[in-house]
């Protein structure tokens, strides 16, 4: 099978991901900026959960290209990915409405550690179905980043109750670590 159909429905559920995540943001009960000011936290949540979306909605497809051929482990360690990019919704909107309270923004994190081992072991699946020489197995290399990425999560869950701002700060340092353009996959392609 090729990656057409898995990129797809990726494509489709994480589209719908971001909707869900918008509809959420609710619309303020009145005209004025001071209206929006209760809003903000939520909107701020929804400003890192987009992002963060973005991220893996950016390294996915790339690292699809490298993909030849889909196999059932690669579909599954895929969907496992989905599920984890799935509960954004809920944590952001929980996480925005309790402004950043410390129980969601842990759990934040706790989503967000889930999802970046769902990505890595997608990688896992592809390397083994392509080989140890494949482009995206030489393509990420030492992979500092997707080493570091999970520590700073979870540093952010165990600091959440000392200080979810020390928390939010990791996860956004991840998110800007992520945002500077990586081209190691765009490089192995030429």
């Amino acid at each position: 099978m090729t990656t057409a159909r898995l990129e797809a429905f990726s494509d489709g559920v994480l589209a719908i991901i971001i909707t869900i995540m918008v509809l959420e943001l609710g619309i303020p009960h009145g005209a004025e900026m001071e209206d929006l000011r209760p809003l903000l936290p939520v909107f701020m949540a929804y400003v890192l959960s987009f992002v963060n979306l973005g991220i893996y909605w950016n390294n996915h497809h790339h690292m699809l290209t490298t993909v030849q051929v889909v196999n059932g482990s690669i579909l599954w360690a895929n969907l496992h990915l989905l599920f984890w990019l799935s509960l954004f919704p809920f944590m952001t909107g929980w996480m925005g409405e309790n402004g950043f309270a410390s129980l969601p923004v842990a759990l934040y994190g706790a989503v967000s550690l889930l999802a970046a081992i769902a990505y890595w072991l997608l990688q896992k699946m592809i390397i083994s179905a392509q080989g140890e020489g494949s482009r995206l197995a030489t393509a990420i290399g030492r992979d500092v980043k997707g080493k570091i990425s999970p520590v700073l999560y979870a540093g952010g869950i165990v600091l959440a109750y000392p200080s979810r701002w020390i928390s939010l700060t990791l996860y956004v340092v991840v998110a800007l670590m992520w945002l500077i353009p990586d081209r190691r996959i765009e490089s192995s392609q030429r």
